[in-house]
């Protein structure tokens, strides 16, 4: 599917925006990332509801890079809905946050992500942390929809 979208990036600091899209251009990982600042469009791009109504819901994304810290509806929320629909609960989810705190941590393998990202301060360390990622969610592991 040439439109397919391969990672949807939800992440409200425009500075981890652009260090996130530069080490996914730097490591030629994915073609089509749609990029999405709070949680409530997040879900809005995941059931076509609001100002994506009338998108194909059937394409999911490859991918869910998700903050954890997000306006409106936060990381654990989208994480929380998605993992507890059987429709869209196959699509991996990565959250990728700045935060240490066992709590988070524990609380987002309790809801069902499928890996935890500390993003390092390094942004050569992030590249690398970016590029291993899209390797494996995006070339190793097999989708199915």
């Amino acid at each position: 599917m040439e439109n397919e979208v391969e990672i949807l990036l939800v992440e409200d600091n425009p500075e981890d925006v652009e260090l996130t899209l530069r080490a996914l251009r730097k490591n030629n990982i994915a073609n089509n990332v749609v990029v999405l600042g709070d949680g409530e469009k997040a879900l809005e791009f995941i059931y076509g509801r609001g100002e994506f109504e009338g998108r194909e819901i059937k394409a999911f994304p490859r991918l869910i890079l998700l903050d954890l810290k997000l306006p409106k509806v936060d990381g654990l929320e989208v994480l929380k809905t998605i993992k507890s629909d059987p429709d869209v609960s196959s699509i991996p989810v990565v959250m990728l946050t700045s935060s240490r705190e066992e709590c988070d941590i524990v609380e987002s393998y309790k809801l069902g992500v499928n890996s935890y990202i500390v993003k390092p301060v390094d942004f050569d360390n992030f590249v690398e942390s970016i590029n291993k990622i899209g390797f494996y969610w995006l070339l190793m592991n097999e989708f199915k929809k």
